[in-house]
């Protein structure tokens, strides 16, 4: 009767394998991240060991209880495969097909102001640019009169360095404004961030205008293409509207397995496509009125195409790199970094988050100024993405999916993503990445963000940018 039983138990043991494997197979032929020949290569191993447990449920007892043996184990590889790819599918979904922009309005008041909340702050005067974002300054305007159910005290200045000086000689209670400005602020006024803080905020959303992909060319991610990479001077939530400090063209081509970074300097003066007219602006202000802004700004400056970007912060890079396990970089001087007072030496660097944005925030250090912290951040995404192709990193690939999602953002879609994954998971092929950047010269000239305040700006040195247009091209158009 016993010897019944554990035959009986053994072949629960391996039907619930098999329900197991199938859920696996459908799983993996569902997403679309693994290569067809895997899938078949997993269907024959499961077939083949169901087969065997299962068969050995007919055989004497010991065999019997390795037949059952053999269905836990493979139950527990296809569980561990369930979770793994359900894990993957649900990251790409947080992260793709992003299609929102969030500008965060702020109500700032004087550091020692004793006023705790909005409430306190309601018989306030509150100062406002009328130069710039007049629509999501009217919609917080709303916002607070609907909150505090009375009509806001208002003073009018013509630039956010106006309305800033206004608040610290105390001429205004308070201020309103997008968030984002704030680096303006900070670049014209010193001390500025330490001597406010916000007392009130509030989100507005709206959609990120990026040239609309053909239906034909919708998922078609064996093709060339150009991709956004926005490094964002904040560490709050990724969809935040701010100046964009990392500036990053990535060329790929997958026909020919060629990456191409293009670095442009923050301060490139240049004009803002559809914001800023015929008058001219630092590129990383572009990131003010959101990363389609500067799509476009980086679009014409290069005159190419670009419908996809990946938007990353300062924690973003932090999580990304120690999921890595750290990166090895090659650096081109001996330095010692502000942020963090890391040492880094000439040649190979191990580093971990902290050390790698360190080393890629760096510009004090070097004679060239940010032409190299340029260089620097495309050194250190090379060797993040060295690291993320290799076969090795599939090991740790939940647990860095889990610790990043947040923290990044692209509107590339889950169905792209997953055509890309399953392409190279199919090829396994080396990749070349090449890295170039745009140079210029420095000078203290307006910004149309900050109005008659000069700022250090950079002139395009534009055979240089001549020069890159035409690697991007070639890269593109390689068979």
């Amino acid at each position: 009767m016993k010897k019944n039983n554990n035959h009986l138990t053994g072949k629960i043991v391996t039907l619930v394998q098999l329900v197991l494997s199938l859920m696996l197979m459908m799983i993996m032929v569902d997403n679309g991240l693994v290569p067809m020949k895997y899938i078949i290569l997993a269907g024959i191993g499961l077939g083949l060991t169901f087969a065997a447990a299962f068969g050995l449920q007919f055989l004497k007892s010991k065999w019997n209880i390795a037949g059952i043996v053999l269905s836990v184990l493979v139950s527990i590889v296809a569980i561990v495969g369930i979770i793994a790819l359900f894990q993957l599918q649900r990251f790409m979904k947080e992260v793709g097909g992003a299609e929102y922009k969030t500008d965060n309005m702020i109500v700032v008041v004087r550091k020692e102001d004793a006023a705790k909340t909005l409430e306190d702050a309601e018989n306030y005067s509150f100062g406002i640019q009328t130069s710039l974002d007049q629509e999501n300054n009217q919609l917080m305007v709303k916002d607070m009169e609907k909150k505090l159910n009375r009509t806001l005290k208002t003073l009018t200045y013509s630039t956010i360095i106006e309305a800033g000086e206004a608040l610290l000689d105390g001429k205004a209670d308070a201020i309103i404004y997008n968030e984002a400005f704030t680096g303006i602020l900070d670049e014209a006024i010193e001390g500025y961030s330490d001597q406010v803080r916000v007392l009130y905020q509030y989100g507005i959303q709206s959609k990120v205008e990026v040239p609309a992909k053909e239906e034909k060319e919708a998922n078609d991610i064996e093709q060339p293409f150009n991709v956004y990479i926005s490094g964002i001077d904040v560490e709050g939530a990724i969809t935040t509207t701010s100046r964009s400090d990392v500036n990053i063209i990535m060329t790929v081509n997958p026909k020919t397995k060629k990456i191409l970074l293009t670095t442009t300097p923050r301060d490139y003066y240049v004009q803002i496509p559809e914001v800023s007219g015929e008058a001219k602006d630092k590129l990383t202000h572009a990131g003010i009125y959101g990363v389609d802004a500067s799509m476009r700004t980086l679009g014409k400056l290069y005159d190419i195409d670009m419908r996809y970007y990946a938007k990353v912060n300062f924690t973003s890079l932090i999580k990304i790199v120690d999921a890595l396990g750290g990166v090895d970089v090659n650096s081109d001087y001996a330095f010692e970094a502000l942020h963090g007072g890391y040492t880094f030496h000439e040649g190979i660097n191990h580093l971990d988050g902290d050390a790698a944005l360190a080393f890629c925030r760096e510009r004090y250090s070097f004679e060239a100024g940010d032409n190299q912290r340029g260089k620097n951040q495309e050194i250190v995404l090379t060797a993040i993405l060295n690291k993320a192709m290799s076969p090795a990193i599939l090991k740790n690939a939940t647990g860095i999916l889990t610790r990043v999602s947040d923290s990044v953002e692209t509107n590339m879609t889950d169905k792209e993503m997953a055509k890309f994954i399953n392409m190279q998971l199919a090829d396994n092929a080396r990749w070349t990445i090449e890295s170039v950047a745009a140079t210029g010269t420095g000078d203290t000239l307006p910004c149309f963000s900050s109005g008659a305040q000069p700022l250090y700006v950079m002139h395009p040195d534009f055979t240089s940018v001549s020069s890159i247009t035409e690697k991007m091209k070639e890269i593109l158009s390689e068979k």
